[in-house]
């Protein structure tokens, strides 16, 4: 093609969306906020899967609650267009790039913040998703500071006046957001070789970061200043070997000892090891390959068992009691999970990685 004919077309082309974003413009109604829902399947509204369920002849416990997927948690009323409106809608559809949908795509964990907002990582999208229920809206955040984009932020953990302390393990640092999703600071720049896992003691206002590489827990206060290290490479009490997820309930902190096959319960202070949750075997609430780790108000224990795609529960007292899952795509499976957590509603949520999704549980009540 002549290069004259060409660049005229290309000019004319573009006048027409001009003209087009123009007119959609002045035919566009006032923004309308979405409707958050949890993307139940109409056939499970009433028919709820449970765990266990009624016909093991056990009183269940735990009832499947839904999932967060992304945008498609917010519905959106449908406007009416006609005429020059559907006409132009059509033709400004064919090069929105935003029509996609914004969707998790490795959701690693996540917490929820004192006004109901869902925050979880993603290290592929390389963000942090909010899901604002009374807002109606997601929101993305992409960067650690100003200049930086998120490589792989993994660990996350709610700090005081609901400030999020995500953990990014290809920076080797932690970033801490305001509640608007803004970097306020950072925290273990050249101290931190590889950290995934956060927990945060509200009491002390002190941050724990498992610093999975180090093979070692690091406790930073509230200005970020490092306090000391809990532990070393090792197998004994007190010792990690990759150490990846924690968790902080009661004065305790959960760590996940991945590649010793055990949880550990330490004194928060000393790093004294506590109690051992788990150990080494094929059976079912064995450990192989442990990664998430939480504690529920009621003080019951919950362990993501990657190896075999389960959620496995313990009482409070470390004794294994049920688990939840298994390999695949259906409402109560999972694909490579990651992270847990709870609330103060008694919702257990799971970071179903490969499934692209965060699948919710209620706990329903009754002790182990």
């Amino acid at each position: 093609m002549n290069k004259g004919i060409f660049v005229k077309r290309l000019f004319c082309w573009h006048a027409l969306m001009m003209a087009v974003a123009i007119l959609a413009g002045g035919c566009a109604t006032n923004a309308e906020h979405g409707v958050f829902n949890y993307q139940i399947e109409p056939s499970l509204y009433v028919n709820r899967p449970m765990w266990p369920t009624p016909e093991d002849g056990e009183v269940p416990r735990y009832m499947y609650a839904g999932q967060l997927l992304g945008e498609e948690n917010f519905r959106k009323p449908e406007e009416k267009r006609e005429g020059l409106k559907a006409f132009l809608h059509w033709l400004g559809g064919l090069f929105d790039s935003e029509a996609v949908p914004v969707v998790l795509q490795r959701p690693q964990s996540g917490v929820v913040d004192s006004t109901g907002r869902f925050w979880v990582t993603d290290n592929s999208r390389q963000a942090v998703f909010v899901f604002d229920q009374e807002a109606g809206q997601l929101n993305l955040f992409e960067y650690a500071d100003s200049a930086t984009h998120f490589v792989a932020p993994t660990g996350i953990a709610l700090g005081v006046a609901d400030d999020i302390y995500v953990a990014d393990s290809e920076l080797g640092l932690v970033v801490r957001l305001n509640r608007k999703g803004e970097s306020v600071g950072v925290i273990g720049k050249g101290e931190l070789r590889r950290p995934v896992g956060l927990a945060f003691d509200m009491a002390t206002r002190h941050l724990y970061v498992a610093d999975t590489y180090a093979h070692d827990i690091k406790v930073f206060d509230a200005d970020g200043r490092l306090l000391r290290t809990l532990g070393r490479r090792g197998v004994q009490p007190g010792e990690f070997n990759y150490p990846t997820f924690l968790a902080f309930a009661n004065g305790e902190l959960y760590v996940s000892d991945t590649m010793n096959a055990r949880i550990q319960v330490l004194d928060a202070e000393t790093g004294e090891s506590k109690q051992v949750i788990g150990e080494m075997g094929m059976n079912m609430g064995n450990l192989v390959r442990p990664k998430g780790i939480a504690v529920d108000p009621e003080g019951n224990i919950y362990v993501v068992e990657s190896y075999y795609d389960y959620l496995l529960v313990f009482n409070k007292h470390g004794e294994f009691l049920m688990p939840i899952g298994g390999t695949g795509q259906d409402v109560g499976k999972f694909y490579l999970p990651s992270g847990v957590w709870s609330d103060a509603m008694n919702r257990i949520f799971v970071a179903d990685v490969f499934n692209g999704r965060i699948v919710l549980f209620q706990f329903l009540g009754g002790e182990g």
